[in-house]
């Protein structure tokens, strides 16, 4: 089993890196980040990862109260992390990221999460020998959206080459975007390539410029992107894993305090990551203003264990959100923002 390592370094196989996000939220992207540098790529025994619970629920931002029903609900979402391994035939494999998730007390009565990944994932995290890269985990930790962690590892990857070149298709299935999100370039310029480029610059060790590349589609249309990336030394201070956790408790701890506080210019940075979160429930449709009263309806209408479980207000959210567009799809809505609120009050009177 393995144990806590304290550069706490994630090596990661290309075939693994190129694989689609498939759907993870922020918080699991994060864990399996923390996964990977917990384990020694090139020792399989150490494949079962354990995590006290209280750190568990620290990195996932869960409801801190112990229940078994709430708890399988969050190991589920891991366990059914599928993977599709492309082969030289155009077919693919299909395989889930773990195999097994073991919630229970060790011989002193502390809770404890352990983690083992799949066996056929294995080969994709042990005794691998190219086409791997490696970054220290601090820099997974303060990214804010999956696009940005994303980015992350896409161009941690040509590092060294110092460029990659991403058809935008190819680019939005890496990052795990929908084909039919960000329809116009310069939505997906402003919301993904240039907030990713803030992000990274700010807390990582890399950056990255970004220029349209090659042959353009009818009416100039891009297709391609060249990434130029750079060494990064204007970073904000690195942090441990053990801080990250702790920052966090003491962030969630906070946010409890300030539910009814809370407004676009003074927001905690805690509450700002969930709205951004939760925007990501609604393609980034809405301002951060309108999360924020879309928010304060969910808080009205939920169940409290609900509200405080981002990964469960994420998929409410985006359920609410699915609705509207297939509504949508019948009959014009003029006003969607007040359209989803108003399906969202709806089950405060049910």
């Amino acid at each position: 089993m393995a144990t806590i390592r304290k550069k706490n370094i994630i090596t990661k196989r290309n075939v693994l890196n190129e694989i689609r996000a498939n759907s993870m939220t922020l918080q699991e992207l994060r864990f399996f980040s923390i996964y990977l540098s917990r384990i020694n790529p090139k020792d399989a025994s150490t494949r079962i990862v354990r995590f006290s619970m209280s750190d568990f629920q620290t990195i996932m931002e869960l409801d801190s109260r112990i229940k078994i029903d709430y708890m399988k609900r969050v190991t589920d979402s891991l366990l059914c992390k599928v993977v599709n391994v492309p082969d030289e035939r155009g077919g693919y494999t299909g395989f889930q990221l773990f195999k097994q998730c073991k919630v229970s007390k060790d011989d002193y009565g502390e809770w404890f999460v352990e983690i083992d990944a799949h066996d056929m994932a294995l080969p994709l995290m042990f005794d691998f020998q190219e086409r791997f890269f490696s970054y220290q985990l601090w820099n997974a930790l303060r990214l804010k959206s999956t696009n940005q962690l994303r980015m992350y590892e896409i161009l941690k990857q040509y590092e060294k080459i110092g460029s990659r070149v991403l058809e935008l298709e190819e680019l939005k299935e890496l990052l795990g975007i929908k084909k039919n999100e960000y329809a116009l370039f310069k939505d997906f310029r402003v919301r993904v390539l240039n907030a990713c480029q803030q992000a990274l610059e700010e807390t990582t060790d890399i950056k990255f410029t970004y220029e349209p590349y090659g042959k353009k589609g009818p009416g100039g249309k891009i297709l391609s992107l060249k990434f130029t990336i750079e060494k990064n030394d204007d970073y904000i201070d690195q942090i441990t894993l053990f801080e990250f956790i702790e920052e966090r408790k003491f962030a969630l701890n906070e946010e409890l305090d300030i539910y009814s506080e809370y407004n676009n210019d003074d927001m905690s940075p805690i509450f700002r990551e969930r709205m951004e979160l939760l925007a990501e429930a609604c393609n980034n449709e809405f301002t951060t203003n309108e999360m924020v009263v879309l928010f304060g309806e969910m808080r009205r209408t939920l169940p409290y264990d609900l509200i405080r479980d981002n990964i469960q207000c994420y998929d409410y959210l985006n359920d609410k959100y699915r609705e509207m567009i297939m509504r949508n799809e019948r009959a014009k809505i003029k006003h969607r923002f007040g359209y989803l609120k108003s399906i969202i009050g709806k089950d405060y009177e049910i």
